[in-house]
């Protein structure tokens, strides 16, 4: 069963603060919502999956990682600790029971199902419940990522094309950056979790094409030669979650959106993007729709 990208979880310590960022960049955003668990978010609706900006509001309310149970607060905790940026790689579920055997059946570390409701508001103000299920999987040589699947219970609820239009013309997470040491070994794992294969694209660079985005694992070196200046941000990590790219409907204005809000916008090859520093912890790119 192949999974394409549902979302990415990007970790910030000041939620107000990071809402203002992302919609001087052009984004629309979701209202602040609370999790049961002490952690806020505001979302970043495209056409089949988002962004999520997470920060953590109520540290009482955080559960603690069992032997079996992987606890999605307190790793966002403790990876706020040293650094904001993109935290967790999250792909769409259908049936979690079937991305349990999935991910054990390909030798991933496969932790206890998690599921939890909250409030979501609506765009006429109306508020609704809505709920997910859960299947988180590890890799004891990526500690300091987190993988997880998310299937709705009620999507109905949750898509609103009210929240889909962006000022800086984006349509979906195209692409998500892993740096590695050990790119085969990450890509192996990705290609896993999204139950499609993984090639290589160059010398240290591997990706898997999902339906919905491509995952592509980079060894520093070739993150430096497609991102230059950026690699130094995730040194001394066996793996990081380097940034993303979005698709738009014209990179060129979206570049111009950055540039009006006094951001400092880098060329691509493949687009325009922006650094580390900028993105709060993550290198973001935009590129075409028809990539």
């Amino acid at each position: 069963m192949q999974r394409g990208i549902d979302h990415l979880v990007l970790a910030v310590r000041n939620l107000d603060k990071a809402a203002v960022l992302f919609e001087s960049l052009g984004f629309s955003l979701t209202p602040r919502a609370h999790h049961p668990f002490g952690t806020d978010n505001r979302l970043v609706q495209m056409q089949g999956n988002f962004l999520e900006l997470l920060s953590v509001e109520r540290p009482a309310d955080i559960f603690e990682p069992t032997e079996t149970g992987f606890s999605f607060p307190a790793f966002n905790r403790d990876f706020l600790l040293n650094r904001e940026g993109m935290s967790m790689l999250v792909l769409e579920s259908k049936d979690e029971d079937r991305d349990q055997r999935d991910f054990q059946d390909g030798g991933l570390r496969v932790h206890d199902p998690f599921t939890f409701s909250r409030i979501a508001k609506l765009p006429d103000g109306t508020e609704v419940t809505v709920g997910f299920s859960l299947t988180f999987a590890s890799d004891p040589k990526m500690p300091e990522t987190a993988f997880f699947t998310c299937r709705q219970w009620k999507p109905e609820l949750f898509w609103k094309p009210e929240y889909q239009a962006h000022g800086n013309g984006a349509r979906a997470i195209a692409e998500v950056l892993l740096v590695a040491e050990d790119t085969t070994n990450a890509a192996r794992f990705l290609s896993v979790l999204a139950g499609a294969p993984a090639e290589e694209i160059k010398s240290g660079e591997m990706a898997v094409d999902t339906p919905r985005g491509r995952l592509t694992a980079l060894s520093p070196a070739a993150l430096e030669a497609r991102f230059a200046g950026t690699s130094r941000h995730f040194s001394g990590r066996p793996a990081a979650f380097a940034g993303f790219a979005v698709a738009v409907d014209d990179p060129d204005a979206a570049a111009t959106t950055w540039r009006n809000a006094g951001l400092d916008v880098q060329s691509g090859a493949t687009g325009p993007w922006l650094e580390p520093e900028t993105g709060i912890g993550a290198i973001i790119q935009a590129v075409a729709v028809s990539r």
